[in-house]
């Protein structure tokens, strides 16, 4: 789902956003608020952090991006990477958040469930990790849709490809790249939400960023169902080299993946090679 925010941005806008789990950690700390703080119900809490996030996710781009707009991409990557550390240390100095690891009630079962008959085999599954599962495919099916049937999802392709263009044809640029990184802020705050009752939550929570943007290249930049596969494929890698390799192979096995597509296959999975005229 985080590798989803990534594909979001840079589908829309061509820029990677390096701040995305940080996003993601700002989230799931609201989630907490509302919550656990202020005693909301779980679905009222998670639907306010998810909705308030969508205005985080703007006024990131209107007062970060915004003035850099139209600059070198390193120089956007770099602001950034700039707003991921500002927002992990913001987020230890509010009172009731800090550097402390908390934990939100959620009303999905942590036991595990059989999702086959006895007589077949084993496979058994919790239902905190089934809600992730669910909860993504129905993300990436919505965002599918969205971007290829919608008027505003064509726009928002439009621009990534030609800013100047699709300002001539009257798509409204500016206000397109604000809306986008409102709904990349929304899906992060729903990973977090949904990631909370299994790695809790803490400052540190939105460094998973860093696992999940091998999971973008490796299912290719710009497609959302490359990000999802991209995402099942490294989980899988860093389980079986932390259960077959020595210590330590777990943690690199990421980005190990990472260099050999960018070699074998920079595009990706799913990515598509394009060009463009100068």
């Amino acid at each position: 789902m985080v590798a989803l925010g990534f594909v979001l941005i840079y589908k829309a806008t061509e820029v990677v956003n390096f701040a995305q789990g940080e996003l993601m950690m700002l989230g799931a700390f609201l989630a907490y608020t509302f919550i656990s703080i202020l005693g909301w119900n779980y679905w009222a809490g998670a639907a306010a952090a998810i909705f308030c996030m969508f205005f985080v996710g703007n006024f990131v781009d209107r007062i970060f991006l915004r003035p850099v707009l139209g600059q070198p991409q390193f120089s956007i990557v770099m602001v950034t990477i700039g707003f991921g550390y500002m927002a992990r240390s913001a987020a230890g100095m509010v009172p009731g958040w800090g550097t402390e690891t908390y934990a939100i009630s959620t009303p999905f079962s942590s036991e595990g469930m059989s999702l086959v008959p006895e007589s077949v085999g084993s496979l058994v599954i919790s239902q905190t990790d089934l809600s992730v599962i669910i909860a993504t495919i129905i993300l990436c099916a919505v965002l599918y849709a969205f971007f290829t049937h919608t008027r505003l999802g064509v726009a928002m392709q439009a621009s990534s490809q030609n800013q100047l263009a699709a300002y001539y044809m009257g798509i409204p640029v500016k206000a397109v790249f604000s809306m986008i990184w409102g709904i990349s802020a929304a899906v992060a705050a729903a990973a977090g939400i949904l990631l909370a009752p299994t790695t809790l939550i803490d400052t540190s929570m939105g460094f998973i960023g860093l696992k999940a943007f091998p999971a973008a290249v490796l299912g290719g930049f710009g497609s959302i169902p490359g990000a999802v596969v991209g995402g099942l494929i490294i989980g899988i890698i860093e389980t079986l080299a932390g259960f077959y390799l020595p210590p330590g192979f777990k943690n690199v096995a990421a980005y190990v993946v990472l260099l050999v597509v960018l070699v074998v296959r920079p595009q990706g999975l799913f990515g598509q090679k394009t060009g463009k005229r100068v």
